[in-house]
């Protein structure tokens, strides 16, 4: 199967991709605030994500330090390794 086209990224933006395919949670437990949302800041080691698979959880940080631009998929939605999770238009 073809993979999906992502939306065109915006112009000087990094994207965050899943490191393996499994279940992916925006927020640390339901009824959490997320992780992070459109507008704020991340810098290397923050983390944006956990990719859940057989009960063991992955932990995404974001590995640039910016202001995120997009969020790419819906909580608790499926997705393939190096799947777009997050966009960030990276700061010096």
């Amino acid at each position: 199967t073809a993979a999906e086209t992502p939306a065109p990224a915006e112009e000087g933006t990094v994207a965050i991709v899943s490191p393996i395919l499994g279940r992916y949670y925006a927020q640390s437990e339901p009824g959490a605030p997320p992780f992070v949302k459109v507008g704020d800041a991340v810098r290397e080691d923050t983390t944006v994500a956990l990719i859940e698979v057989m009960k063991m959880f992955t932990t995404v940080t974001a590995g640039v330090q910016g202001v995120v631009t997009e969020v790419c998929v819906a909580n608790e939605e499926f997705v393939e390794s190096d799947q777009v999770l997050y966009r960030v238009k990276p700061t010096p």
